[in-house]
């Protein structure tokens, strides 16, 4: 299964990495929330949080702060708390509604390493971010840009070396393992997908 911040999501898939395997760029940051407006007058703002059951945003946590324009800068959580549908956050330094409507867009990164280690037979979606697409028989289709979740079923997102770009579902009947590890995803046939 695919996991993002804490949440399962995806089919049940060969693993073929385990946790003690190093993974490929594990002080990486990776995105987990995204600031989507202020909320008050007070500096506090409503996050739209990737993974609704990410344990990683808690209070006294230092995360990176990337704007849209790819600036970083880290800041502190200093308050918490849970809505419906949302996260509210207040940020250290961040005391009115001009400051928070400036982060609007705003995305919340933690290094990748700070994630807790993937349970056997799933993987964080940023782990196969970029991974290798090959058949089984080692032949190259191409690289996964992103994992993406549908109402009935999840696909890899492949762009293929000739520019196409294929949604293969997450099915046993497709995708034969993952290899976190090697950076892998090996898929048994694209036929039918492009």
């Amino acid at each position: 299964m695919a996991r993002d911040g804490g949440a399962d999501y995806g089919a049940s898939l060969p693993a073929l990495s385990t946790a003690s395997t190093p993974q490929p760029n594990a002080d990486r940051l990776v995105a987990i929330a995204e600031v989507a407006r202020p909320h008050g007058v007070r500096g506090e703002l409503r996050l739209k949080v990737y993974n609704p059951d990410t344990d990683l945003l808690g209070r006294g946590t230092t995360v990176v702060l990337r704007a849209p324009d790819a600036r970083e800068t880290q800041a502190k959580l200093t308050a918490v708390r849970p809505i419906e549908g949302a996260l509210l956050v207040r940020l250290d330094g961040v005391a009115d509604r001009d400051a928070a409507e400036a982060l609007r867009g705003t995305q919340l990164c933690v290094p990748r390493s700070s994630f807790p280690p993937a349970e056997d037979g799933e993987f964080y979606a940023c782990d196969v971010e970029g991974a290798r697409a090959e058949l089984v028989d080692g032949s190259s289709v191409g690289t996964v840009l992103e994992l993406r979740n549908y109402p009935t079923i999840d696909v890899l997102v492949v762009k293929t070396h000739d520019d196409k770009t294929l949604e293969v579902p997450l099915t046993d009947d497709y995708v034969a393992a993952i290899d976190v590890g090697a950076y892998v995803v090996r898929l048994h046939h694209v036929d039918e997908l492009g």
